[in-house]
C-alpha cells in the first residue's frame, strides 16, 4: 500500500526563533514561505535556500531547507552555482533592497540573462535596517535618515522596472498585509520554469515611513487580478512598475506565457550530449575495428 505524506508549513519551520523587530514586515515573508513551500510539496532537504546580508537575509536560519547565508551582495551567484552543480534542487534566494540593488545589483541582469530556475525574493523596506537607518537604493527622494540629514537628494532604484528591463520572465510583487496572496505569488514563483523575481513591500517597523508599514499597506494596496491586468503584456506591466513608490500594485506583473529553456536545463542537456559524444569517440579511438 502506498502512502502520501502531505506537507505542511510547520515541516519547514525550524526550532530558531526570528530576532526582528516586533511588527517587522519579514514575520510575514517567512510565513509566507512557509506556505508556499508546502504547497510546493518538496522536502525540506530538496530545497536550497540561499541569502545575503542584511535583516531579511537571516531568513533561511528560520527554515529546515538547506541554508547558505553568504556575503552582502553576493546571494544570486552563490545561488546559481548551486543550481547548476545540483540542477535537481530547489533553489530559493532572499535579500533586501540594499543586498539586491546596491552592491549585489550587477549580479541581477545576468541571472535573469542566463534564466537560471531560481526564484529571487527581495524584501524592500526602502531603508538599511540592520545599519540603523541610512538611505538604501530604494529610499523615496528627499528622505531624511541619519545618513541623509537634508533629505535624500537620488532617485530610487525602481526594482521593478530594472527586471522588466533586463527581460526577466517572470515578475511578481506582494506584501505582508496579505499573506494568503503574497504566499500564491512566492509559490507561483517557485513553479516557474525559469529565473523568478518577487519583490516584497516589507515594512521596517524601526526605521520605516509611517505610509510604508503594514496597515497602511492594507489599505493602500490594489490588486492586479481584479483589475483585469493581462500578465502576458510586458509593457503593459512596465506601465504599472513605472508608479513604483505613488501605487501599491500587488500580484504578477509580467509572466511569460512561453518561456525559454534555462539555462540549468541547457546545461545537463549539454553535458549529456558531449559526454555520449565523448564516449563514442573513446570507442573509436581504443576498440578494434
Amino acid at each position: 500500500m502506498t502512502t502520501t505524506t502531505v506537507a505542511t508549513p510547520n515541516d519547514y519551520k525550524s526550532d530558531l526563533k526570528p530576532i526582528w523587530c516586533p511588527g517587522c514586515g519579514d514575520y510575514g515573508v517567512v510565513q509566507a514561505i512557509y506556505r508556499a513551500l508546502a504547497a510546493v510539496g518538496r522536502p525540506p532537504h530538496e530545497v536550497a535556500f540561499v541569502s545575503g546580508i542584511g535583516c531579511s537575509s537571516r531568513i533561511p536560519g528560520y527554515t529546515t531547507t538547506y541554508g547558505f547565508n553568504t556575503v552582502h551582495g553576493r546571494a544570486l551567484p552563490i545561488a546559481q552555482g548551486i543550481k547548476l552543480a545540483r540542477p535537481e534542487l530547489l533553489v530559493l534566494v532572499a535579500g533586501g533592497d540594499g543586498d539586491g540593488f546596491s552592491i549585489g545589483g550587477g549580479h541581477v541582469p545576468h541571472a535573469v540573462r542566463r534564466n537560471i530556475d531560481l526564484t529571487y525574493v527581495v524584501m524592500d523596506n526602502q531603508i538599511y535596517g540592520l545599519t540603523k537607518g541610512q538611505l538604501s537604493p530604494t529610499s523615496p527622494r528627499g528622505l531624511k535618515t541619519v545618513s541623509s540629514a537634508y533629505g535624500s537628494v537620488e532617485d530610487p532604484v525602481n526594482p521593478l522596472m530594472y527586471v522588466l528591463g533586463y527581460g526577466a520572465r517572470f515578475v511578481a510583487q506582494g506584501t505582508p498585509a496579505d499573506l494568503s496572496g503574497l504566499a500564491s505569488l512566492i509559490e507561483a514563483g517557485l513553479r516557474y520554469p525559469g529565473f523568478a523575481f518577487i519583490n516584497v513591500q516589507s515594512p521596517c517597523i524601526t526605521y520605516g515611513q509611517p505610509e510604508a508599514q503594514l496597515k497602511a499597506h492594507k489599505a493602500a494596496m490594489k490588486r492586479l487580478e481584479p483589475m483585469g491586468h493581462d500578465v502576458t503584456d510586458r509593457l503593459a506591466a512596465m506601465r504599472l512598475a513605472a508608479e513604483y513608490g505613488e501605487a501599491l500594485y500587488t500580484g504578477v506583473f509580467y509572466r511569460d506565457p512561453n518561456p525559454s529553456p534555462t539555462y540549468d536545463a541547457e546545461l545537463v542537456e549539454r553535458r549529456r550530449a558531449f559526454g555520449t559524444l565523448d564516449r563514442a569517440r573513446a570507442l573509436d579511438r581504443f576498440v578494434p575495428h
